[in-house]
């Protein structure tokens, strides 16, 4: 009989401890690449006609990937209602060199005729405002950022196209 209870209360631990370390393993996954700032804030309003979203971007930049949202060139996604915004910073020996893919629907089509301004925050805290310009060979829009501080940059990319806003949120070391 005593033979018994140990073999049962053996098995009650593994069984336990298997179902703890899945728990574990289901809990600490935080491969999250975007978050979606439903926050609004004074000057910020939400409309069908003219909208205002800053979703957010993880500084990890996505791999070059073809997926249901189309060709990833490699930079940091944001999806905000009907809007595709890739953000990628690619660092030039003079400058940081700044790429926005503006693009809208499921087809994903590239959206020339914006007005677009990147809002960068340096390191040290300073904000920068940077009029991004259309691009038509590459289409996309682009910007030279010319500091050189080592840290985090927040990156705030504002589109205005035609009265309705999209904001998206990017972030990038150097």
């Amino acid at each position: 009989m005593k033979n018994h209870l140990m073999q049962y209360l053996n098995l009650s631990f593994v069984f336990l401890a298997s179902v703890g370390l899945v728990f574990l393993g289901a809990c600490s996954n935080s491969n999250q690449t975007a978050t979606t700032d439903n926050n609004t804030s004074s000057n910020t309003s939400v409309s069908s006609n003219s909208g205002s979203v800053s979703p957010t971007a993880s500084a990890s930049p996505a791999a070059k990937t073809n997926n249901e949202h189309g060709a990833s060139k490699g930079g940091q996604v944001v999806e905000t209602g009907t809007y595709h915004l890739e953000f990628v910073p690619e660092k030039e020996a003079s400058a940081t060199h700044m790429d926005l893919y503006l693009l809208k629907g499921d087809n994903h089509e590239t959206v020339p005729d914006a007005k677009v301004t990147a809002q960068v925050q340096l390191p040290d805290g300073k904000q920068k405002s940077i009029p991004m310009t259309y691009e038509a060979n590459g289409k996309h829009y682009t910007a030279k950022l010319t500091e050189k501080a080592t840290g985090q940059y927040q990156v705030k990319v504002i589109a205005d196209l035609k009265g309705e806003k999209v904001n998206g949120r990017f972030t990038f070391n150097q």
